[in-house]
């Protein structure tokens, strides 16, 4: 606005782009497309990748309380099979009957297996969580990657140790047993043989939800990567995040971005 309409008292007329008013009374305009929106990345976009992070959590701490592993033994004496279920707190289902039968051969029982395992089971969860939660919301772009990592390690580890212990029960056999029988290694996936016995093995509930878990983490960190790089402050995040994610970049005082 010029500086006689300024002097002619009529009341200045709002322009969306005028910076400000000097001590003369002119107005200087910025340029057109200077400066670029304040936040780049709507605050919804930021609570998707959070929603989609905590239904992941959810999966992985509610597989704790669900089988993770099924086995099952057939032979004509048993024709309808025995069951044995493994999960993060246990071992149940026809576990007495196999028992008996793996006596015959020089296994040990089955509720002697991976005792450290469960009892820190719970604390491996809730650190998987912690874990997951930290590197989604307050790492920085490279390094919530992690979280992906953190997630995986839940099924990942829970096969190779059941892999470890059923290398152990059929390697470490009893040699004063009634029944000799080379060391083998029970299958852990899929049909197997063990003497006149055929077994059968499968992912159960609990593994099936933690491998979901896994699914829907690799998809949030998906989106939090679209979401950095659309962020004002892309590229100058570290090792952390600036806004803890879920809020927006502060706004410089002359509203510009930073």
């Amino acid at each position: 606005m010029s500086h006689d309409a300024h002097k002619s008292g009529h009341p200045p007329v709002h322009d969306p782009v005028a910076a400000k008013v000097d001590e003369h009374g002119h107005r200087h305009l910025r340029v057109v497309g200077q400066g670029g929106p304040q936040h780049k990345v709507p605050l919804w976009r930021r609570w998707l990748v959070v929603g989609v992070t905590a239904a992941a959590v959810a999966l992985f701490v509610l597989s704790f309380t669900k089988p993770y592993w099924d086995f099952w033994l057939y032979a004509p004496q048993y024709p309808r099979g025995l069951r044995v279920t493994i999960g993060l707190t246990g071992v149940t289902g026809d576990v007495r009957e196999i028992d008996v039968i793996n006596h015959y051969i020089g296994m040990g029982h089955l509720s002697g297996a991976a005792k450290t395992e469960r009892e820190f089971a719970a604390f491996g969860i809730a650190g998987i969580a912690f874990m997951v939660v930290s590197f989604m919301l307050f790492a920085g772009k490279k390094v919530a990657k992690l979280a992906l990592a953190a997630g995986l390690a839940l099924p990942v580890i829970f096969v190779a140790d059941t892999f470890y212990w059923m290398y152990r029960f059929g390697h470490e056999l009893d040699p004063h047993a009634p029944i000799h029988v080379q060391p083998f290694t029970p299958t852990v996936l899929g049909n197997g043989e063990i003497g006149q016995f055929m077994s059968y093995a499968a992912p159960a509930t609990g593994y099936y939800m933690a491998l979901g878990g896994v699914v829907l983490l690799a998809v949030a960190v998906v989106l939090r990567g679209r979401v950095c790089k659309d962020c004002s402050q892309a590229g100058t995040c570290g090792a952390t995040c600036k806004n803890a994610f879920v809020l927006l970049p502060e706004r410089p005082a002359d509203g510009g971005t930073r």
